[in-house]
């Protein structure tokens, strides 16, 4: 196990005699998935339930009136709330990602129509407006992030939807060169944070082993939307000359339309939290009251952390700057930074490199089906592999070795862009990668250990794979076209950096993890629990704490 069973006051996995001694008086252990409610409860302790009770008072947790230590319940009452978790949260999670996918990658369909000729714009223009918008996207991502604490993730991720698809249905009247970089800033500035922002709002009605598939689901629809928006794309670019107006303007306007209208319906659709789920329109709210106290301990037992700060409670200056500075989240930053860059510039280029080998604008969109395809279904296969064996860093590290022979072949087979169909399937299976994201955000989320630190890792976090994919709109370049012989030969050296920085990662965390037992266990178990109630560390920096990896 790579935590203190994922919270910050177990006594459970390190304390495990202490526990063992107060087991009974909480009734029968329930099994579900070798795992039990009641073994996995770091409150069977009195001193850490009374610690944490105080915590969450003082912190005016919403669901504080919910905690009961000795609440028990049954595997099929958790895995029927489950079902209903996924119903309720995890699908319009999947269908505002759907959204914020139209909106920010409608542009790689555009460039296939007219959209260059008719702005006047080279290749490295294109370049450039996917530069600003990275670049405005990241500026946004921790500003939003401290917003969305402050408002709430269910009431400003709504408004976010909403300005940026206002935006994206303007980009159908672009007349110039400078409109173009105007409306991709400004996509970038609404558009940031939405993620760090939605990963938030998940991980209150999650748990941290649950979080990584339902992430995987929530990164699926990023695919999903590509083969919709690239069937989309085939229709709606016959209506080019309708009204005067060019295939790629319809694109715009009728999918920013699509996104306006996600955006409005969220605003229904977010509950605050799994005690604020009943409203004006939904009196009865969606869930039973047991159910609303299986929800709040199972989430409070995996994670105590998570109840001290409420869900309206702004990140102060000093949670801020406590965040920055937690160099223990650095490895996973660096990996964010890192790792996407080699599979960048062919997904942003797929479809230009098409059509430069002869498909038409209407086969360009089609044959990039296959590949999303392919890639949802490496994605869920990769994060579901690292949910059942419990590993992240090696897992989630298949991604680079996968594209690594891919980028090897790209940069040395000689008939690239002179075969057609060759090049199509050398890109095909390198765009068919496994997705390692919803492992490495999930990570992040876990190693955090509570919720100030969680909501700027992820913004953080977030930057770091902007920062990436800013970078990497600087290597194929005009001058390297058609084969990109040079921008390829950076693509491995930084695919191989990637690794290894995977296997950095696991090895500082196995160390410091074992650096924490030497120091845990040399303490006697009234300093441990001395500790646990009085020790101002918070966050990653806990002794009781132990990373994933």
């Amino acid at each position: 196990m790579s935590t203190a069973k994922g919270s910050s006051a177990s006594v459970v996995e390190i304390g495990e005699t202490v526990a063992e001694e107060r087991k009974r008086s909480y009734g029968t252990v329930e099994e579900l998935d070798g795992e039990s409610t009641d073994s996995n409860n770091p409150f069977l302790d009195p001193d850490a339930a009374e610690h944490w009770r105080g915590v969450y008072d003082k912190a005016q947790y919403e669901c504080r009136d919910v905690f009961d230590p000795a609440f028990t319940w049954s595997p099929e009452e958790e895995r029927r709330l489950l079902r209903k978790l996924d119903w309720r949260i995890c699908l319009w999670a999947c269908v505002m990602f759907f959204a914020l996918q139209v909106d920010r990658g409608n542009l790689v369909q555009a460039v296939s129509d007219t959209m260059l000729k008719d702005l006047k714009l080279s290749t490295n223009d294109y370049n450039y407006g996917n530069i600003a918008f990275r670049v405005a996207f990241l500026c946004a991502e921790l500003p939003s992030q401290l917003v969305s604490k402050k408002l709430g993730p269910d009431r400003w991720i709504p408004i976010q939807m909403v300005l940026w698809s206002v935006v994206a249905i303007s980009q159908c009247a672009l007349n110039s060169r400078a409109t173009f970089f105007l409306t991709r800033a400004l996509l970038g500035v609404l558009e940031g944070g939405f993620i760090p922002d939605i990963v938030l709002w998940l991980s209150y009605f999650y748990k941290s082993n649950e979080l990584p598939i339902r992430l995987s689901f929530f990164w699926t629809s990023l695919s999903v939307t590509s083969i919709v928006t690239s069937l989309l794309a085939f229709a709606v670019f016959h209506l080019g000359g309708v009204h005067g107006m060019a295939g790629w303007r319809w694109l715009f306007l009728i999918e920013g339309v699509i996104t306006l209208s996600i955006g409005l319906g969220s605003f229904f659709m977010m509950p605050a939290s799994i005690v604020q789920t009943k409203t004006w329109f939904r009196p009865n709210g969606w869930f039973t009251e047991r159910e609303i106290s299986i929800s709040v301990n199972r989430i409070l037992r995996d994670d105590p952390s998570k109840g001290d700060m409420h869900n309206r409670q702004a990140i102060t200056p000093k949670r801020l700057w406590n965040g920055i500075k937690d160099y223990h989240m650095w490895p996973i930053y660096l990996i964010g930074l890192v790792v996407y860059i080699p599979q960048s510039p062919p997904s942003s280029y797929i479809t230009l490199t098409l059509r430069s080998v002869g498909f038409n604008k209407f086969n360009t969109n089609l044959l990039t089906i296959p590949s999303n395809v392919a890639h949802i279904l490496n994605l869920l296969l990769i994060t579901w592999v690292s949910t059942r064996l419990r590993q992240w860093s090696l897992v989630a590290m298949f991604q680079a070795l996968w594209t690594l022979p891919c980028l090897l072949a790209l940069r040395f087979w000689p008939d690239v862009i002179s075969n057609a169909w060759g090049t199509y399937a050398l890109v095909t299976v390198l765009l068919s990668y496994p997705y390692c994201h919803a492992i490495v955000v999930a990570w992040a989320s876990r190693n955090s250990n509570n919720v100030g630190n969680r909501s700027v890792s992820a913004a953080l976090y977030n930057m770091s794979v902007q920062a990436g994919d800013i970078a990497a709109y600087f290597i194929y370049r005009d001058d390297d076209k058609p084969k990109y012989r040079r921008g390829n030969t950076v693509l491995i050296a930084i695919n191989v950096v990637a690794i290894v920085l995977f296997l950095g990662a696991k090895a500082y965390y196995v160390w410091e993890n074992k650096r924490r037992d030497k120091i845990w266990t040399a303490m006697t178990e009234q300093e441990q629990s001395d500790y646990i109630k009085q020790s101002k560390d918070h966050g990653s920096k806990r002794l009781d704490f132990r990373f994933a990896h």
